[in-house]
């Protein structure tokens, strides 16, 4: 009878501690489980940001044959696929995700981006005005006035441009916009302005300080702004000073800009040698 006692006792030690072991071991797994998401979180912010873009997009196809429903993938498939510049692909994907049930506004305006970036301006026009006036973010106030400047509205264009300048810390990419948008309706003075504070805000946005020297070439003033430029970058900016004096029919001015940017660049400038032997020719 006592053996008995003692192996039924020693049964119910056995299964309890299986118990505790398997209890120990869903607390483990929970925790790891926890821990991993934390970690794909990070990964997927890295894929998003400073991983190469195409790195990007198969990272998150990979991630979506595993999970195909997660929504969080497929914008992360979808932003990465603007990143890598296949913008037709990323407007495939959006298009999916704002049918889904769980869709914002944001993903709404991203989609919007990229058909803005496929060429339909008609189709991203519908898309933002689905998204009520009190949802305000620079995205969506920086697309309006894209849209309003392809539609030449311009005074719609100005308000959205300068709600949105309003809204962010870094205003340099949308003050350049909006300075592109001016030089096309001929007011290049403004233009100029807009461009000079672009360039204030990013030393670095050298599509401003090009766009800039466009603007006072149709000024007819051939000097280079004072502005912070690489030797290269000054070249680049001599040469297209040249092409604005040569278009206005400046055309000696035109010749000595494009010998200036010949020497002045540090390697061989092929575009300004052929710009001056077709003058010359």
């Amino acid at each position: 009878m006592r053996q008995i006692k003692a192996g039924m006792l020693c049964l119910v030690s056995a299964v309890a501690l299986a118990a505790c072991e398997k209890s120990e071991d869903a607390e483990v797994s929970r925790a790891l489980k926890g821990v991993n998401v934390i970690d794909e979180s990070n990964l997927n912010d890295i894929m998003l940001t400073v991983a190469d873009p195409n790195e990007s997009v198969a990272y998150f196809q990979r991630a979506l044959n595993q999970d195909p429903k997660r929504l969080d993938l497929q914008r992360g498939l979808g932003k990465s696929l603007i990143r890598a510049k296949r913008a037709t692909e990323g407007a495939v994907i959006w298009g999916k995700i704002v049918k889904h049930d769980d869709a914002t506004h944001e993903d709404r305006i991203d989609y919007a981006d990229a058909l803005i970036r496929t060429g339909d301006w008609k189709q991203a026009e519908s898309i933002l005005d689905t998204i009520p006036p009190t949802h305000e973010t620079y995205k969506r106030y920086r697309l309006e006035a894209m849209i309003a400047d392809s539609n030449k509205e311009w005074k719609k264009a100005d308000s959205f441009y300068e709600t949105a300048v309003g809204l962010t810390t870094k205003p340099g990419s949308v003050l350049n916009n909006w300075g592109y948008s001016k030089l096309t309706r001929g007011d290049y003075k403004d233009a100029e302005r807009l461009f000079s504070e672009a360039i204030t805000y990013d030393p670095t946005l050298f599509t401003a300080k090009n766009n800039m020297v466009l603007a006072r070439g149709a000024q007819k003033n051939y000097r280079l702004p004072i502005i912070q430029v690489t030797q290269t970058e000054r070249a680049q900016l001599l040469h297209t000073m040249a092409l604005a004096a040569i278009k206005q029919g400046d055309i000696t001015v035109g010749k000595a800009l494009l010998q200036e940017a010949i020497e002045t660049h540090p390697q061989h400038f092929e575009a300004a040698v052929r710009s001056l032997k077709t003058l010359e020719g």
